[in-house]
C-alpha cells in the first residue's frame, strides 16, 4: 500500500489555494447558520480577508455558492462534490432501493452509514413521516460510540483506530464537534469517559460475536434502532443498514424481533447488487472546464488552482472504485502533473486515499456542503432563480405542479409593478387553462395524458378558453413539441403566460415555471422575444441545480 502523508508533515507539492479553498467550502457548510459574511469566513479559518475575498469569487463564479446581498449561502451545486463519492461507491444504487423497500415493509425509517475515521457518517435514509421523524441527512456524521453502526465499525478496529477515537473523544467528550446529535450533559468526572470507552468496547465485542448491534437511545432519548453490516466480495464492511424507531412503538427486544429478519434478507439482496454493480455513470466534469477562460476574465481574482482541485473531486464520480491518475487526468483534460498535485493535496486533507491500486474518494467529501444541500426543497432551489428571473424581465414568476386536475403554486416572487399579477403560493387553477399545466400534461406519458383530457370538462373562463377535446388535445401537444407553453387571455381576460418546464437529474418533468404580465403592454411577437430567452434560461438553470441535488437524494417540495 502506498504511504500516506502524515497530517502533520506538508507535502512539497501542496497546492494552497485548493487548501484555503477547501477550508472556506467547508466553514460555509459547517457554520451554524446557513448564511455567513466573508469577514466571518475569515475569523473561522484564520485566513487573510484578502484571500478569502479571492476564494469567494472564485467558488461563486464555479456556482458552489451564492450571494444574497452581503451574505454568502452554499450553492446546490455543492452537492456534486458529494455526488462524486456516492457514485464512486455504488451505493445508493445497490443498497437504496432496498433499504426503501424494506422501510416499507416495515413502517419505520432506515438509514445506510458508512465508517469515516472514528465517526459514521450516513450516506442513505429512507425515512417515514411521522410527527416524530428521523432527521439525519445524507451527510450527517454521528461519534461512532453513539450508534448502533459504530459498534459494527469499531468491530473491526485495531489499536490504531482505538487510539484515535480515544483521542479524539477525550478532547471532545461532549461531542461539540458532532452538531447533529445533542450533546452530552457536562460533567467534570474523568470516570465518565471511562464508561463511555468500557461500554463502546463492550458493544463492538458483542456486535462481533452477534452480527448486529442496537442504539439504545444513545443518540437521543426515545431513539432506538438495530443494524446489520453490509460486506463486499472480500468480507470487508462497506456500510452498516439500520432500522430506527421509537421507545413509543418498540423497546430494543422487540424492535429486534421484528426487524431483524426481514433486516438480514435485505442486506443479503444489497450485497447481491453490490458484488453486480455495474460501471459508474455519474457526471464527469467536462474536459475543458473552462477555468482558462475565467483566470483571462479575473486574472488574479480567480484561484484556478482551487477550480482544478474542485474538478479533480468530481471527476471520481465517473469511476466505480479507485482511479488512476492517467484516468483523472483524461477525466478533467488536466496535465498530470496538475492533477497529481491536487491529489496530493486532497490526499492531505482527507479527502482522497492513495492505494496500491489507484486514488478512492473518501466519506469526508460529504462534509463539504452535501447534509445540508442535498435537504433542499424545490421552494428553496427554484426562488433565487426567478428572483433573479424579476429582476430582468420586470414581470412576476412563478413554479407550479401538477396537482390532481389543477396546477399549484408551490413558488412565487412579484414584479414591483403598480398593476402586477396576484396569485399567492398554494393557489390552485385549472391546468388546462394555464400555461404552467399545458407544459405539465405535455410531459405525461401519452396514455396517461390521453386519460386526463378524457376526464375533464374545460369550463368557458373566458371567450378564449380552449374547451373542446381535440382542440385542447392539439394544444397540450403543440406545448410539448415547442418545449414552451404560451396561453393568451384563456385563464382571464387581459393574462398572459408563457411557461418552460423544469427537469430533475433523470430529465423527468418535475414542475413548470412561468412569466405573467397584462396582455396590454405588448404584442404577441414582442412578449415572446423578451420574455422567452430569460424564461428558458431560468428553467436550465433550476434544471441544473434539481439535477445535482436530486442524483442520490428525492427532493420535497416544500
Amino acid at each position: 500500500m502506498a504511504q500516506h502523508t502524515e497530517p502533520d508533515q506538508l507535502p512539497e507539492e501542496l497546492v494552497g489555494p485548493l487548501e484555503r479553498g477547501l477550508a472556506v467550502l467547508r466553514a460555509v457548510a459547517a457554520g451554524p447558520g446557513t448564511r455567513h459574511r466573508p469577514g466571518d469566513l475569515a475569523r473561522t479559518t484564520e485566513l487573510a480577508r484578502s484571500t478569502v475575498d479571492r476564494v469567494v469569487t472564485t467558488l461563486l463564479r464555479l456556482g458552489y455558492v451564492r450571494a444574497e446581498e452581503r451574505d454568502l449561502l452554499l450553492a446546490p451545486r455543492a452537492a456534486e462534490l458529494g455526488n462524486a463519492y456516492l457514485s464512486s461507491t455504488g451505493l445508493p444504487e445497490a443498497v437504496g432501493p432496498h433499504a426503501v423497500a424494506l422501510a416499507d415493509e416495515l413502517d419505520e425509517s432506515v438509514s445506510v452509514a458508512v465508517p469515516d475515521g472514528d465517526g459514521v457518517r450516513f450516506v442513505a435514509q429512507a425515512a417515514r413521516r411521522r410527527a416524530m421523524a428521523i432527521s439525519f441527512r445524507a451527510g450527517d456524521v454521528l461519534p461512532a460510540e453513539r450508534c448502533a453502526p459504530g459498534a459494527l465499525f469499531a468491530a473491526g478496529w485495531g489499536d490504531a483506530e482505538w487510539g484515535a477515537w480515544r483521542e479524539r473523544h477525550l478532547k471532545d467528550p461532549l461531542d461539540t464537534a458532532f452538531p447533529a446529535v445533542p450533546p452530552r450533559t457536562p460533567t467534570a468526572s474523568a470516570s465518565v469517559s471511562d464508561a463511555v470507552e468500557s461500554d463502546f468496547q463492550d458493544r463492538a465485542g458483542r456486535s462481533r460475536e452477534d452480527g448486529w448491534a442496537a442504539d439504545d437511545q444513545l443518540i437521543e432519548a426515545g431513539l432506538i434502532a438495530v443494524a446489520l453490516p453490509v460486506r463486499d466480495t472480500a468480507g470487508a464492511v462497506v456500510c452498516a443498514v439500520s432500522v430506527v424507531s421509537h421507545t413509543s412503538r418498540h423497546d430494543v427486544e422487540s424492535l429486534a424481533r421484528v426487524a431483524l429478519p426481514p433486516l438480514r434478507a435485505a442486506v443479503a439482496a444489497m450485497e447481491t447488487a453490490l458484488a453486480a454493480a455495474p460501471a459508474a455513470e455519474g457526471a464527469a466534469p467536462p474536459t475543458d472546464p473552462g477555468s482558462t477562460a475565467l483566470k483571462e476574465e479575473l486574472g488574479s481574482g480567480f484561484l484556478q488552482s482551487l477550480a482544478r482541485g474542485l474538478d479533480v473531486l468530481c471527476a471520481f464520480g465517473a469511476v466505480r472504485g479507485p482511479a488512476r491518475l492517467t484516468e483523472i487526468a483524461r477525466l478533467t483534460g488536466l496535465p498530470r502533473a496538475t492533477a497529481r498535485r491536487s491529489l496530493i493535496t486532497l490526499r492531505h486533507l482527507g479527502y482522497v486515499r492513495e492505494d496500491e491500486d489507484g486514488f478512492r474518494v473518501l466519506p469526508r467529501v460529504l462534509e463539504l456542503g452535501h447534509a445540508r444541500v442535498s435537504g433542499l426543497t424545490l421552494v428553496e432551489i427554484a426562488t433565487p432563480h426567478l428572483a433573479e428571473l424579476v429582476l430582468r424581465v420586470h414581470e412576476s414568476a412563478s413554479v407550479a405542479v401538477l396537482d390532481g386536475e389543477d396546477i399549484r403554486y408551490v413558488a412565487r416572487v412579484a414584479s414591483s409593478r403598480i398593476m402586477h399579477i396576484d396569485i399567492r403560493v398554494g393557489t390552485r387553477l385549472p391546468a388546462y387553462a394555464t400555461s404552467m399545466g399545458r407544459v405539465l400534461l405535455g410531459a405525461l406519458p401519452e396514455e396517461e395524458r390521453a386519460a386526463f383530457l378524457a376526464g375533464v370538462t374545460p369550463e368557458a373562463l373566458t371567450p378564449r378558453t380552449v374547451t373542446t377535446p381535440e382542440a385542447l388535445a392539439e394544444a397540450v401537444t403543440d406545448t410539448a413539441r415547442r418545449g414552451y407553453g404560451w396561453v393568451e387571455q384563456e385563464l382571464e381576460e387581459g393574462l398572459r403566460s408563457l411557461a418552460a418546464p423544469v427537469t430533475d437529474g433523470r430529465g423527468r418533468v418535475v414542475a413548470a415555471v412561468n412569466v405573467a404580465l397584462h396582455a396590454g403592454r405588448h404584442s404577441e411577437e414582442e412578449s415572446l422575444t423578451a420574455l422567452l430567452p430569460h424564461l428558458l434560461e431560468t428553467a436550465a438553470a433550476i434544471s441544473a441545480d434539481l439535477a445535482a441535488v436530486t442524483r442520490w437524494s428525492p427532493v420535497r417540495v416544500s
